[in-house]
């Protein structure tokens, strides 16, 4: 039993020590070994966060993706092949039940390399298209690096879009007031469907568009996309939480980028690239560092003076007062911290069967250092039957809160109705049923105990006779 308590608190501090709420095991993917030193830093960043990397070519012999049912890593580094297949381990196929299985994949293009056919047939099947080619460049003319990119303007400077850079609600805020940029050279925009899994991080200037570098014509005629069509780092979440990530520009996660000084076009000063830190945030979320939310317990009882204080009962009555509460915690850089709402978000539950009876909005009633709790208090409809407390939070960039308890409501029992003396609005029928009844009463006593006169003159006439 000891042995069995010992093995048990080693597993749970290795869990607490992993870098992502899901796993350590990274798969990443590269042609060349001779790559990583490219990606040295960012390879070192998630080394140093805590992840196992495995590094292997696309057509390894070895390279399985599951064994014996269960998922060989917990999340894919994708980064660009010159193989136009990425050989039969990592087929859409496979890169889709590696989804379904809850694992994270994050993808990073390049437009001097074609995106390999799996890599577009998986991104198709997302509801995310690349240029026909399988590669475009998309450049603008107003918003580059003029040290770098003086002639073809393929190096688009963006304003970050968090200046604290600490989590997920600071990489999907407004960009930054204060000047700081990010480096996206030689960029592969994607158009977006409208699926609501869909989420765009960073989207191109309006003054952006995509063509093909290979076309040599000084006029471009057939853009793939322009402006805020063209999204250069795209999310999308699936129903299970496992998410998705394409980076349109791999070489923005190079040494070279990390370390460059830029100067946008018309600026006389040079600012250091952001690259590293909005690199941190996106595999972050990628990876399940940032953004998890878990529920820790939720709990439903009786608001009632004189009522038990048993917690979750199986069933209430009807116009019973209930009292709902669900406790938040979200995962953030190796811990657990208060779920707070984003501004102008509300957290609601659906009391419902078939259709929602009760729609409410949940308030904050208590927090500590690692969770927040919300409750709201409401009286159950006039109807019995299955009901369902409901909670169904999906929001872009956060995982998905979807809870549902189910509890009986019945009936007032014999014994619970209330006295007719009790209703006010019975008191007029009580009245006529008293006067009624008095009535009665008072005509059967007369009747019964009255006896008619007697006559003389019948008397005597039978005596006559």
């Amino acid at each position: 039993m000891r042995s069995f308590l010992s093995l048990a608190a080693v597993l749970l501090a290795a869990v607490a020590n992993a870098a992502s709420f899901s796993g350590d095991r990274l798969l990443v993917i590269l042609e060349d070994a001779a790559e990583k030193a490219a990606y040295s830093k960012f390879l070192a960043d998630l080394e140093g966060r805590g992840f196992d990397i495995v590094y292997e070519s696309p057509k390894s012999e070895g390279l399985s993706l599951f064994h014996l049912g269960e998922k060989s890593y917990d999340h894919i580094l994708l980064l660009p092949t010159k193989s136009k297949g990425l050989g039969p381990n990592l087929t859409p196929n496979a890169l889709s039940q590696f989804m379904n299985a809850k694992g994270n994949i994050l993808v990073a293009l390049t437009s001097s390399t074609p995106a390999s056919t799996s890599v577009v047939s998986l991104l198709n099947e997302l509801d995310i298209s690349l240029p026909a080619e399988r590669t475009g460049l998309v450049v603008d003319h107003f918003n580059y690096d003029s040290t770098s990119a003086a002639e073809q303007h393929e190096v688009l400077l963006l304003p970050a879009p968090g200046s604290s850079r600490a989590g997920v609600k600071d990489l999907f805020s407004p960009a930054a007031p204060n000047g700081e940029l990010i480096a996206f050279p030689n960029t592969v925009g994607q158009t977006l469907g409208s699926g609501a899994l869909l989420a765009p991080i960073l989207r191109a200037p309006s003054t952006a568009y995509s063509y093909n570098p290979k076309e040599e014509s000084e006029v471009v005629e057939d853009l793939f996309a322009s402006g805020q069509q063209l999204s250069l780092v795209t999310t999308f979440q699936a129903r299970n939480s496992a998410r998705f990530a394409v980076i349109g520009s791999a070489e923005s996660l190079t040494d070279k980028w990390f370390d460059a000084k830029v100067k946008k076009a018309g600026e006389k000063s040079s600012v250091k690239t952001l690259n590293q830190e909005f690199a941190k945030l996106v595999s972050g979320w990628a990876f399940n560092e940032i953004g998890v939310l878990r529920v820790n317990s939720i709990e439903h009882h009786l608001d009632e003076a004189g009522a038990s204080n048993a917690s979750n009962p199986k069933i209430y009555r009807i116009k019973n007062d209930v009292t709902y509460s669900i406790s938040l915690s979200e995962y953030s850089w190796d811990k657990w911290t208060p779920f707070t709402l984003p501004e102008s978000d509300e957290l609601q539950l659906e009391f419902s069967m078939l259709s929602a009876f009760h729609r409410l909005n949940l308030n904050v009633s208590a927090s500590d250092e690692s969770s927040t709790t919300y409750s709201t208090s409401f009286k159950l409809p006039d109807q019995h039957g299955i009901f369902n407390f409901l909670i169904n939070y999906k929001r872009p960039f956060l995982s998905n809160v979807e809870e549902k308890n189910t509890v009986s409501v019945r009936h007032f029992a014999h014994d619970e109705w209330p006295r007719s003396f009790v209703i006010s609005g019975a008191w007029p029928w009580l009245a006529g049923i008293l006067a009624t009844t008095t009535g009665w009463v008072a005509f059967c006593g007369i009747w019964l105990y009255s006896k008619p006169v007697n006559s003389g003159s019948a008397s005597e006439s039978k005596k006559s006779q």
